[in-house]
Order: structure tokens, then C-alpha cells, then sequence
């Protein structure tokens, strides 16, 4: 029923929740994820969103494309196109492929692919802790950023502000694919 990488998933979550010495409890605050979803998404038995699997990677202070690079990590510092992790949301068929290797850099890569008329949202918790640029590949996106919106067009590049709530929307009627870099913020 699940695929290997969401089995991988799995596990990378519980394993991040561990080594934070977090109990289910406490991400469960932290990151406004029910106990129970935490226990499915951990035993495998729920294909978590990209929303929900940015609130639990916030709250683990990692970024959603390092917890999906956790589940494949092998520390390699060439990652092959063909092994590069892709992630496909259940909900809205978004796909992420982590294109850096997992070998701990300071910047990640990760390319987005928004399928047509599709919408991903996340809070500003998943923000908080990193810094973000978007550069359009294919495509259009209207990106919400709290109360500022942005059209951006093929080759447009925007740095996003302070953490926001922000929700990825695809306009058109076919899908827009874009490369999101991001670092950690410092203190």
C-alpha cells in the first residue's frame, strides 16, 4: 500500500522526533499535528501532505526537503538526476525533487513541479527558521507571501521577506515547475 520512499518517510520522522528528545506529545504541539496523525505518519499507515509534513518539519527545525532527503540519504555529495528523491503530494499531486545531496551543505536545491490550477499552502512556522529564493522554470505562479502577492514569470526570481504564510497557486492550465533554494537562518 505505501511506496518505499513514504515507508522511508516514515521512519526519517521518527528518527528526527528522537533525536530531538521529543516525545509525540510535544511535536504534537510544536507543530499542530494531532498525536494520532504523528503515530500514523510514523507507523507508515498515513501519506502525510506537503502542508502537514512542513508543519512537523518546522517543528523539527528542518526544512521539508531535508526530512525528504533524510529518507534516502546514503552521504553521497554527487546525487544522479535518476537518484534524487522525489516526493509527490497525495492531496494536491504537487512534486518535489531534492536536488542537492544530502551531505549536510548549508544550501539546499529543490525543484517544484505545481500541477495545473493546483494550490500548496504553508504557514509561517515553516518559514521561520530559513531563507528562501524562488526561480521560475517553466510556467506561471501566483505566490501569496502573507498580504503581498507576486506574479512571477519564466526566469523571475524572488527572495522571499520575513516568515510568512505563504500558498504556491498555479493560474494556468498547465503545470509550472520552479527551483527553490534555501539556507538556514542564523540566530
Amino acid at each position: 500500500m505505501s511506496d518505499p520512499l513514504s515507508t522511508s518517510l516514515a521512519v526519517a520522522v521518527h528518527e528526527a522526533r528522537l533525536a530531538r528528545d521529543l516525545s509525540v506529545s510535544a511535536l504534537s504541539e510544536r507543530s499542530g499535528v494531532s498525536r494520532a496523525m504523528i503515530g500514523k505518519i510514523e507507523r507508515g499507515a498515513a501519506q502525510p501532505t506537503a502542508a502537514l509534513l512542513a508543519r512537523l518539519s518546522a517543528a523539527l527545525q528542518m526544512t521539508l526537503s531535508e526530512l525528504v532527503a533524510r529518507a534516502e540519504t546514503d552521504g553521497r555529495r554527487l546525487v544522479r538526476a535518476a537518484d534524487q528523491p522525489t516526493w509527490v503530494d497525495p492531496g494536491t499531486g504537487y512534486r518535489r525533487r531534492a536536488v542537492s545531496p544530502v551531505a549536510g551543505g548549508p544550501l539546499e536545491l529543490v525543484e517544484v513541479e505545481l500541477p495545473p490550477r493546483a494550490e500548496v499552502s504553508y504557514s509561517a512556522d515553516a518559514n521561520a527558521f530559513i531563507h528562501q529564493q524562488i526561480w521560475m522554470l517553466d510556467g506561471r505562479l501566483r505566490l501569496r507571501e502573507g498580504e503581498t502577492e507576486h506574479e512571477l514569470e519564466v526566469g523571475d526570481c524572488l527572495q522571499f521577506g520575513a516568515p510568512a504564510a505563504c500558498a504556491f497557486i498555479n493560474p494556468d492550465d498547465d503545470p509550472c515547475r520552479y527551483l527553490v533554494a534555501l539556507a538556514k537562518r542564523h540566530g
